[in-house]
């Protein structure tokens, strides 16, 4: 998505001159990232379509969250931001994004990545007694839209959803996306990107997603993990809780964008959540 009228003035006045280096959106939805390049520097421009939640929550998490990873560097500054426009501008950070090479599955990647999400975790904390039922609720909206799970797994999962649990759930500051596509590797340190889920979550939901991708038949990574991270968080009743619907919505969201792999990688999740299931 190019970026509107308005937006591209925004930028042309914060960051005069600039050119673009690189294109780093995904395509798959409507939020643009660019590499830019100016008289003073780089940067990285993001910016969404109007109905896009994910820019405003990336300033809210810049904003209010990314104190002690600054502190360290670990992670771009928020130079500039507009939430009516949906577009902000972020200190540019060097280094290699870690998916795709041999530092997603090195250990001490891992091991970084557990330190860098116990700093955040640690910030604060708050009780929130409506959590568990607000996150059933839109698993349920995810399968009331479109996916392709046959009607026989739909039917189990509302069951399963049906028969929550749903106890007071404290809340920390989380990432909402830790895996290796949002970590830079620079020399030896692992820095953080892409803040657009970021969000007040349990701090087990941060591990999901390396749970079903990166630790799947390698426990050395998640042994690793939780030794940055210095503890487990994921109490047995809320962990089957949060795959459950961490696997609907992955195959749910993936088939309405048409993000194929996902999908197929989603209902994998279905199946092996519904055998966790009591």
């Amino acid at each position: 998505m190019p970026l509107t009228p308005e937006q591209q003035r925004l930028v042309d006045q914060w960051i005069p001159g600039h050119r673009v280096v690189d294109d780093l959106s995904w395509g798959l939805i409507d939020t643009t990232v660019l590499h830019l390049q100016w008289a003073e520097g780089e940067a990285i421009v993001k910016a969404a379509g109007p109905d896009n939640h994910h820019v405003s929550r990336e300033i809210t998490g810049h904003l209010e969250f990314t104190a002690p990873w600054l502190t360290e560097g670990r992670v771009g500054r928020l130079l500039r931001h507009n939430r009516d426009l949906k577009v902000l501008v972020l200190e540019y950070l060097p280094g290699v994004l870690a998916d795709g090479t041999s530092a997603a599955t090195d250990p001490e990647t891992h091991r970084q990545a557990g330190a860098l999400l116990a700093v955040l975790h640690r910030q604060a904390s708050r009780i929130d007694d409506q959590y568990e039922r607000q996150m059933d609720d839109r698993a349920l909206r995810w399968l009331d839209g479109e996916h392709r799970i046959d009607p026989r797994t739909e039917a189990r999962l509302r069951e399963v959803v049906a028969s929550h649990d749903r106890p007071p759930a404290a809340l920390v500051p989380t990432h909402g996306d830790w895996q290796p596509r949002n970590w830079l590797v620079d020399g030896c340190r692992v820095l953080v990107i892409d803040l657009g889920r970021a969000d007040w979550r349990p701090a087990l939901t941060d591990l999901t997603r390396l749970s079903c991708q990166q630790w799947d038949g390698r426990p050395d990574l998640e042994t690793a993990f939780l030794a940055g991270y210095g503890a487990d968080p994921r109490e047995p009743g809320a962990w089957r809780r949060a795959l459950l619907r961490e696997a609907i919505g992955t195959a749910c969201w993936a088939y309405q964008v048409g993000d194929e792999p996902f999908e197929r990688q989603g209902h994998r999740m279905l199946q092996e959540s519904l055998a966790m299931a009591p």
